[in-house]
């Protein structure tokens, strides 16, 4: 459920903080108020794309905050799936602070992508507009509806689905791939069994190459090194040197560390300085025996070195001495080799993942053909309630083999017809505009009980009626609201009547600049917002009568319902 929605420095509005109820909120405002701009905002805190443009003029940037409380279990476990930290009350806090060059998405405090953002609120919140009510149109989502009407059994299919159709695609490919006649096959053996030689004669250990750089550097430094030795050696050893330096220290605090007790441990200390100088100079003479070596050493180091890289080129990294290079290419020559039983597993393999394929795709297919027929019989019977005169309804599920992809072999079309004498046609050659949002409503009431979506957005879902269809659609929105909650933009007083919660959006002018604001209205505020819906821009005792009159004829169908 969505509890609250906070805007700043966004679009038209400076500051507005709303919360929501459970139930039917509906929302209504002049033509330009702003109404977009509130679902605008909605749709920005759940990943849409930002625009610099939206950051209201002199701000700095546009802040968006949705506060939601999760209404299933189910909810909880996907959160916790996307790595999500969630309240204890289960609520769950999403900010958006949109600025000129980036945007900074938190949930509970935790910093996510827009990807996750996108994620996130299709598992909270289902918004309906003019933009969704077209998909119905394209028979690609047309099978995904029913799809999703099918529910589990469908899902798991369809994953058996794309599984076994990745592996058939892979086979596939590696079967093209190995398609070659004879002389290709010679000609790509003899090149294996030279680069199989080359590996294997190369011999290259783990770390030989980093072995050998360390020790080329090393012999062609050795004239500099042996310098900087034998200078570092006088200066320790030589006459003044270092070491006779510390040796006379050494003299001098023990003639004298005897007469004080405090000075026992600065001898002693010096002491350890004369000892490790003649470690040191140990050590450096022993690396100047080291360091000698004959020139041919060098030679032979940069040579193998150099081998080394030019294979490295060609078969990759040398880190595990080309073992994966080598194995891969053996393996390659024997099944050239042995070319025609290699085929001919492969085939085998082949055949047998295309049937495992087409028998999870045919299974699918029951499937969707027996949820469509029950799908289409509870479809029309939520259009008839929403004043279609007629409505003749099928869902055709046709099934192509030679076809299929990762969705399956079928392909799906909504056939209808809503006029007495004419036969059903595709949706996409015949639904209008109000039409399409009756159509998208009854997939919602259809679907109400068994997705696990509380909180539902219907934008402008009025559109393109009026009269008795608009009272109709006002009761499906009061049913459809007993066990959800709705947000609701509309013009029309039919659907305003129904309200549960009614929130006014007006736009002001105050100080040369134009500010959209969000109120909740209280009872009488409400009746004369639908009284001006009535009665345009005259609101009469007339009209507050008449608004008064529907407002009792909603919430008594409302009554009768619970």
């Amino acid at each position: 459920m969505l509890l609250s929605l906070h805007v700043r420095d966004l679009a038209l509005i400076a500051e507005e903080e709303v919360s929501f109820t459970d139930g039917l909120n509906i929302l209504t405002g002049e033509t330009g108020a702003g109404k977009s701009i509130l679902i605008g905002s909605v749709n920005l805190a759940l990943g849409a794309k930002a625009d610099r443009a939206v950051i209201r003029d002199g701000a700095e940037y546009a802040l968006v905050e949705l506060l939601f409380a999760a209404d299933h279990e189910a909810q909880l476990d996907r959160l916790r799936e996307l790595s999500l930290p969630v309240e204890e009350d289960g609520t769950i806090l999403i900010k958006r602070k949109i600025l000129p060059s980036r945007s900074i998405c938190t949930v509970n405090g935790e910093t996510v992508t827009a990807h996750q953002l996108r994620e996130i609120g299709s598992l909270l919140i289902d918004i309906y507009g003019q933009r969704e009510n077209q998909t119905l149109l394209q028979r690609g989502r047309q099978l995904d509806i029913l799809d999703d009407y099918a529910g589990e059994k469908a899902a798991a299919l369809k994953q058996r689905v794309r599984e076994h159709d990745r592996a058939r695609r892979a086979l596939e490919e590696e079967w093209n791939r190995g398609d070659m006649d004879g002389q290709a096959r010679s000609r790509e053996l003899e090149l294996l069994d030279f680069e199989i030689h080359e590996i294997e004669a190369a011999a290259v250990k783990p770390g030989e190459e980093e072995e050998l750089d360390r020790r080329c550097r090393r012999m062609a430094s050795a004239g500099k090194i042996s310098e900087k030795i034998g200078l570092a050696a006088e200066l320790v050893d030589g006459d003044g040197g270092a070491a006779e330096l510390i040796a006379r220290v050494c003299r001098e605090l023990r003639e004298v560390s005897g007469k004080d007790e405090a000075l026992e441990p600065v001898a002693e200390q010096i002491g350890e300085i004369d000892i490790l100088l003649s470690d040191f100079t140990r050590t450096l003479m022993d690396y100047a025996e080291e360091l000698s070596f004959d020139p041919s050493e060098l030679e032979e180091a940069e040579e193998r070195l150099n081998l080394i890289r030019r294979m490295s080129e060609k078969y990759g990294s040398s880190e595990d001495g080309f073992a994966a290079a080598l194995a891969e290419r053996q393996e390659r020559f024997l099944a050239l080799t042995d070319y025609e039983e290699t085929r001919g597993q492969l085939r085998v393999r082949l055949d047998k993942e295309r049937e495992s394929y087409l028998q999870a795709a045919r299974d699918l297919s029951g499937v969707r053909r027996a949820a469509a027929k029950e799908f289409a019989g509870r479809l029309r019977q939520a259009l008839l309630e929403l004043n279609f005169q007629q409505v003749m309804l099928n869902i055709e599920v046709e099934s192509d083999e030679s076809r299929g992809d990762g969705t399956g072999i079928d392909r799906t079309v909504f056939l209808i017809s809503m006029n007495p004498g004419e036969s059903p046609r595709p949706l996409d050659q015949i639904a209008s505009g109000g039409e399409l949002s009756r159509i998208m409503l009854g997939l919602k009431t259809v679907f109400a009980g068994r997705d696990e979506i509380h909180s539902f957005i219907f934008d402008e879902i009025d559109t393109g009626i009026s009269g008795q269809t608009a009272w109709r659609v006002a009761e499906k929105l009061g049913r459809l609201s007993r066990d959800h909650q709705l947000l609701c933009i509309t013009h029309l007083p039919q659907i305003t009547a129904m309200a549960d919660t009614h929130f006014r959006i007006r736009k002001d002018s105050e100080e040369g600049r134009t500010y959209t604001h969000i109120e909740e209205l209280s009872g009488e505020e409400s009746l004369g917002e639908l009284g001006r819906l009535l009665g345009g821009a005259a609101v009469t005792e007339a009209t507050l009568r008449n608004a008064a009159e529907m407002r009792e004829m909603a919430q008594s169908v409302k009554r009768a319902d619970s």
